[in-house]
Parts: C-alpha cells; sequence; structure tokens
C-alpha cells in the first residue's frame, strides 16, 4: 500500500526553522498526524508539529542527533487516544538519503511507538536545507518502505515523489516540452477528484486527462438530460434518451482517448460517506458545484485532509428574452488552514442551512419559505460552454501555474480570480486572513463522524 505525507505551507516554515538553525547541527521534531486509511493508499496529513527544544538533544552535531524521549510520551498518548500517527523528522544538510545511524535510531524509536498506539502505520521523514522532504513507513519489526511521495499545500504545490522515473509516451512530449520532465511526472502520478460532472466539470476532466494526469476519481449524483448538451463535454442525445450517468459519460470518454488515465466514478451525492473517502485518498480536488452546502462540505473535506481545492463558479443572468445583465465567473484556491469560501462571504451559514434542507426535505423547505423563514435556493439557471470552458480553463491553469511556478509575481497574488466578461472585468487577489471557523479542523482526518458531520454519520450507520 502507498503511503504520502501532506504538510501545509506554514508546518513546512515552522519546520524549516527550527531544523536548520545557525549552528550547522541537526534537530528534531515530532508530526502528529491524522490519517486517510484507504483501501489503496494511506495519506498522513500533519495535523501538529511539535518541536523538541535544542537543549533536551544530548548530542547535536552535523551529521546526527541524540534525543530525549521525555517529550515523546504526552505525544503518544495523545497519538493513541486520537488514533494519530507519529513521524519523527529531522534536518540534512546536502546528504540525500538515510545514513546508518537514522536506520539505527529509528529501528530503536518505533517498536515503543507502535507499542502505545494500536497501528500504524508511523514513519521517520527528513527535510533538506533547500526544502525537499522525503520519508519512510517504519514498521514494528524495524523494516523500512519509502514513502510514495512527500507534498505541502501552500501557494506552490511542491510532490517528491519516490520511485522510477516516468516513462514520457509520445503523447506525454509536449506537455514535458512545455513544463519540463518534472511536472510532466508529477501530473502522471496525480490523483485528483473533481466533484460535479456538468458544466464546468467536463471540460476541467477534459483538461486533466488530457494533460496527463494518473487518476481522476469523478463524483456526480446526476444524469444527462437535454438541457445539459449544451455545455456538458462528449455527452450525445442518445446518452440523454438513455439517462446515462454524468459520470459514466466522462469516464467512457477518458477511456477512449487511451491516454492512460485511470478512472474511479461516483455515481452519487457528495454527501456520501463512500464519495467523501474517496475524495480524502486524492491529492487534489476541483468542485465544480453550484450548491452552497456541497461547496460548503468540501471545503471543510480540504481542511480535514490537507488538500489543495479549486472551487470554480459562474453565474449567467438573462431575462429570457436575449437581454443579458451578468456573466462571470470566478475560480477560489483554498489551501488548509488559510481562507475558505465562508470567510470570503461567498456564501453564509444560512445558505447553507437552508441549501441543506432544499437537498432533505423539501417539503419542510417549502413550508419555511412560505412562511417566510428561508431565503429560497436559486432552483435553475442559464448556462452556456464558452463561459464554463473559460473558468475551467482558467482553474487548470491555476493548478499548473502551482505545480511549475511559472509567473513572474508570486502565486500568492492568484488566491482568487474574478471575472466579468459583460462588464470587461479581470481581477486577481491574495489570500485573507485565516477561516476561523475551520483552522481547527486542519489535518485532522479519519474522525467518527466522518468530517464532524452528524449527516455523514447517519448515512454510515444506515450503511
Amino acid at each position: 500500500m502507498d503511503t504520502s505525507l501532506t504538510l501545509t505551507a506554514r508546518q513546512a516554515d515552522t519546520l524549516a526553522r527550527h531544523l536548520f538553525p545557525d549552528d550547522g547541527c541537526e534537530a528534531v521534531a515530532i508530526l502528529l498526524c491524522g490519517r486517510r486509511s484507504g483501501a489503496m493508499r494511506h495519506r498522513l496529513v500533519v495535523q501538529r508539529v511539535v518541536t523538541i527544544p535544542y537543549e533536551d538533544c544530548s548530542v547535536r552535531l552535523p551529521d546526527r542527533v541524540t534525543w530525549s524521549t521525555k517529550r515523546l510520551e504526552p505525544l503518544l498518548s495523545e497519538a493513541a487516544r486520537l488514533d494519530l500517527a507519529i513521524v519523527k523528522i529531522h534536518g540534512h544538510v546536502a546528504f540525500d538519503r538515510f545514513s546508518e545511524v537514522d536506520d539505527a535510531s529509528d529501528r530503536a524509536l518505533f517498536p515503543s511507538v507502535y507499542s502505545w498506539t494500536d497501528g500504524g502505520p508511523h514513519g521517520s521523514a527528513i527535510m533538506m536545507d533547500d526544502g525537499r522532504m522525503f520519508g519512510r513507513v517504519v514498521d514494528e519489526s524495524g523494516c523500512f518502505e519509502p514513502f510514495a511521495h512527500v507534498n505541502v499545500v501552500g501557494d506552490d504545490l511542491p510532490f517528491w515523489h519516490a520511485g522510477e522515473p516516468i516513462e514520457i509516451e509520445g503523447f506525454g512530449q509536449r506537455i514535458a516540452q512545455a513544463f519540463g520532465t518534472g511536472t510532466y511526472a508529477r501530473l502522471r502520478r496525480l490523483r485528483i477528484a473533481v466533484v460535479g460532472c456538468s458544466g464546468t466539470g467536463s471540460p476541467v476532466i477534459e483538461q486533466l486527462a488530457r494533460n496527463c494526469v494518473g487518476a481522476l476519481v469523478l463524483g456526480d449524483p446526476d444524469h444527462i438530460e437535454d438541457k445539459n448538451l449544451n455545455r456538458i463535454l462528449n455527452s450525445t442525445r442518445a446518452d440523454a434518451a438513455a439517462a446515462r450517468p454524468k459520470v459514466d459519460v466522462q469516464a467512457a470518454a477518458i477511456e477512449a482517448m487511451g491516454l492512460g488515465t485511470v478512472v474511479e466514478t461516483y455515481h452519487a451525492d457528495l454527501f456520501d460517506a463512500e464519495v467523501v473517502r474517496a475524495i480524502a485518498e486524492c491529492d487534489v480536488v476541483f468542485g465544480c458545484m453550484d450548491s452552497v452546502d456541497g461547496r460548503h462540505l468540501l471545503n471543510k473535506l480540504a481542511t480535514f485532509y490537507a488538500l489543495p481545492y479549486f472551487d470554480l463558479g459562474v453565474k449567467l443572468e438573462a431575462d429570457g428574452r436575449g437581454g443579458v445583465d451578468q456573466v462571470c465567473g470566478t475560480v477560489h484556491y483554498l489551501q488548509p488552514g488559510g481562507s475558505s469560501l465562508l470567510s470570503r462571504k461567498v456564501y453564509t451559514m444560512e445558505q447553507v442551512r437552508t441549501a441543506g434542507l432544499y437537498r432533505t426535505d423539501r417539503a419542510a423547505y417549502k413550508a419555511q419559505l412560505a412562511q417566510g423563514y428561508l431565503r429560497g435556493v436559486v432552483e435553475d439557471r442559464p448556462a452556456v460552454i464558452q463561459l464554463n470552458m473559460f473558468i475551467a480553463s482558467l482553474a487548470v491553469n491555476e493548478l499548473l501555474a502551482r505545480l511549475h511556478p511559472y509567473r513572474i509575481d508570486p502565486n500568492g497574488d492568484y488566491a482568487i480570480h474574478r471575472v466579468s466578461l459583460s462588464h470587461g472585468i479581470y481581477e486577481h487577489l491574495e489570500d485573507g486572513d485565516p477561516c476561523l471557523a475551520l483552522a481547527k479542523h486542519v489535518g485532522r482526518g479519519d474522525i467518527t463522524p466522518l468530517l464532524d458531520w452528524a449527516e455523514l454519520s447517519e448515512r454510515k450507520a444506515a450503511a
């Protein structure tokens, strides 16, 4: 089973400051990690960084560090109580592999880690002085298995993968020419979730597949209808007549390309525990939905599992007789521990509750709406392919710009893109203050109920 380690940029900065003091000697820290324990992938997501004070180290030399484990005991108790993973991390200068001293240290330490906790995996990692990271699972018997990758989620999205080099096939040559073999290899190894396979989702899926992304996880509960045919790529009249699931249409198109992208589909609502777990096993998520409660859940999911989240929104306001008032769209890039769609005022919690009631209890929704307790949910809007594809392209380019930073200005200046085609406006904005409502959930991983969301608990219990 592949195991990976994910940190936020803030956590990586904390580590860099501690692990590389001015004295040139090694230092050490402990990472308390939430988990996503999947069938094929195991993700460790850093919840908290605990630095070991320099004065607690009996030996600190340029090539080794020996430290007192007295600070580890309360962390082991916490890990056992909350089902967290322990990852030890220390710094190396220039030496880009584990040393024999590291091997002996890990074999001595981790049997006690496993004796305190109910299971693994736990691991050990190294941060290089240039910011690169790599690591390994350490099992109970002292055997080592490299992490499939270590990645940092911030303004940029560095991934450091283990394993053999990726062969560039003919259909990938132009991508490698544009972004280099390293970025092509990263794309080939990525597992990306796309939630919503309609207007913006289908062109996002098309572009990701043709950029040779390794695996796509597609989620959408709906079927193709005639009204969708003006904007869902690869859909046909026959698909509408047969009421084919949108995810199946997209999966068939990707498989027909023959570019090697593995597709996993979920013909289900996002508020399904199985869908949540599948998305949590991914490396990146695109939200292509217009429901307020779905966008809120996805923002929360991305926080729990430390996922970079690209949220797409479009709005076309027309009078139905050819008059157009607004043609606009947004792309939000959200990183765990930063601002959220809620703190950016994309919606309010009142709107989240209203959308949830509309989805789960239509009769109660109508009754409260009639009594004036609710603002109504917008049920249908006009939509056109050209606006959707424009916003989808902007979002995919945003992913590429963060995997392979090529802009003159820093990526931190591009947390929000706002476009109005009707008014000739384009602006990009930096991230705002951290969202206080979500900050406490960074890296929590698997808990019961999932995402601390009661509805998911009820569905799990009923399954």
